[in-house]
């Protein structure tokens, strides 16, 4: 029996894209070539997110603070009479290109001729990638660990 390749869910892509910085997600979209037209139905726009925290993680909520997000949808054109898949995308900052290609990105992955593509071959390498700049950054953390005990004295 042949084996369909796992799609990933829209909030994966999702996270993956907002992560990546935007020059590497424009040299990986390039590289696909996949001519998409599209138009912009909001934004982009900047605006502001308030970001929550839990005490421990499971503890009440409470309000961290706020943070500058930018966000962009749009939908593809030529698609279908309605005008076709409608994308998403936000991003930390103010960075309405990033936040655009997301959004882009996002719209063109859920045309199913175009999606296993594009978890193939955009989605899994920047993964992979940013997968291999946490490891670093774990490795070099781990580097500088200090390991405390205590002696008891008149054993």
């Amino acid at each position: 029996m042949k084996q369909t390749p796992s799609r990933r869910t829209p909030a994966e892509r999702q996270r993956v894209l907002a992560l990546t910085p935007r020059e590497r997600l424009e040299a990986h979209w390039a590289a696909l070539a996949l001519a998409a037209d599209y138009r912009c139905v909001r934004g982009p726009e900047t605006g502001m997110a308030m970001v929550r925290g839990r005490m421990g993680g499971t503890g009440n909520a409470f309000n961290l603070g706020e943070m500058t997000l930018s966000r962009a949808s749009v939908a593809l054109d030529g698609c279908a009479p309605d005008g076709g898949p409608l994308g998403h995308g936000w991003v930390a900052g103010r960075d309405h290109r990033h936040a655009e290609l997301i959004a882009l990105v996002d719209a063109c992955a859920q045309r199913p001729d175009w999606a296993a593509r594009i978890d193939a071959e955009l989605i899994d390498p920047l993964a992979a990638s940013l997968a291999e700049g946490r490891e670093a950054a774990s490795r070099t953390a781990a580097a500088t660990r200090v390991d405390f005990f205590t002696m008891v004295r008149g054993e």
